[in-house]
């Protein structure tokens, strides 16, 4: 399963190569949201930052939008700075008094932790310069995803987590998983989405999680317990993948708006990512196939699998991700 992605998020690149409309409506509307409760960080700083040089008046509300929250957010972690802080000068006093605490000891290693991770976040989010991680995606999630309504292509910021049809919250929390569609369920759980509503996620890369013995190609050895490691995939030559996506919208689920998720869609895996211990791959497509993918035939669901038959075959290079 793709569980994490580095995602095009370069707005006038869709417009540009793609001739798609960006709905600035949608992306003020979730904007608004994460503001208000409290999720910013769901958005990735580049999703973010894309919006700093506004275009019309749509521009101007997005800049402010972000220019407010992210202030917000520095306020938020430098108040976590401060109260770890705090707790950590309390559980340093203790600890070289008469008599250390278990307390003490563990306000010690907690607070400093947290310092560090509040410090982390608020200098990730000072940052003027962009790097690698502010476009990576990891489910729950928001990433720009392009479809087609009424004949004209948009580019809407989706939850990379689909809520399928007919699903509430609590259903969602019993299955985890939906943001990839294995290939061989499509016609079975994802049919009320498969050849009725598919979206398109631009990647450069992306991640997986493998067990180290399945990485190294051989079996535990006796009395080894299972490692986990995360193998970065970056297909050669370096290009953007047309990545295959299901999506769809949930009327009123967000805090009272309407929640758009979406599912990449995912199949059996070139021999190099197999080698690599992983056993699932998304599915980029060739140029050419835009327009039948993102226009599907329900009553020719033949043609849509064809589309994946013939996809772009970049050979994914992998190493252990930073």
């Amino acid at each position: 399963m793709c569980y994490s992605a580095q995602i095009k998020a370069d707005y006038p690149h869709f417009v540009r190569e793609w001739g798609a409309v960006v709905s600035m409506k949608r992306f003020v509307e979730l904007f608004w949201e994460k503001r208000k409760d409290g999720q910013w960080s769901r958005i990735p700083k580049a999703m973010r930052e894309a919006f700093r040089k506004p275009e019309g008046e749509g521009g101007f509300e997005l800049a402010k939008l972000v220019a407010e929250a992210d202030r917000e957010q520095a306020e938020k972690y430098q108040a976590e700075l401060n109260a770890q802080t705090a707790r950590l000068e309390k559980a340093e006093a203790v600890l070289v008094g008469a008599k250390p605490t278990k307390k003490a000891t563990d306000d010690q290693r907690i607070a400093t932790n947290k310092i560090k991770a509040a410090q982390r976040n608020l200098d990730d989010l000072q940052r003027a310069e962009l790097v690698d991680r502010d476009s990576r995606i990891y489910p729950g999630n928001y990433a720009p995803v392009m479809i087609e309504q009424e004949g004209r292509r948009i580019v809407v910021p989706m939850r990379y987590q689909c809520r399928l049809p007919g699903w509430d919250e609590a259903t969602e929390r019993k299955y985890p998983g939906t943001y990839n569609a294995r290939r061989d369920k499509l016609e079975e759980s994802w049919a009320k989405l498969f050849g009725h509503r598919h979206g398109i996620m631009i990647v450069t890369r992306f991640y997986e999680n493998v067990s180290r013995h399945k990485m190294e190609g051989r079996e535990l050895v006796a009395g080894e317990k299972e490692e986990n490691v995360v193998l970065e995939f970056d297909p050669q030559p370096p290009q953007e993948m047309l990545v295959v996506c299901l999506w769809n919208i949930s009327k009123g689920a967000d805090a009272g708006a309407d929640l758009f998720s979406f599912a990449a869609i995912t199949d059996e895996p070139p021999p190099e990512v197999a080698a690599a211990g992983h056993d699932r791959c998304i599915i980029p497509i060739k140029p050419e196939h835009v327009d039948a993918w993102l226009n599907p035939d329900p009553g020719n669901l033949a043609a849509l699998y064809s589309i994946f038959d013939d996809r772009a075959r970049p050979y994914y290079e992998h190493r252990l991700a930073a």
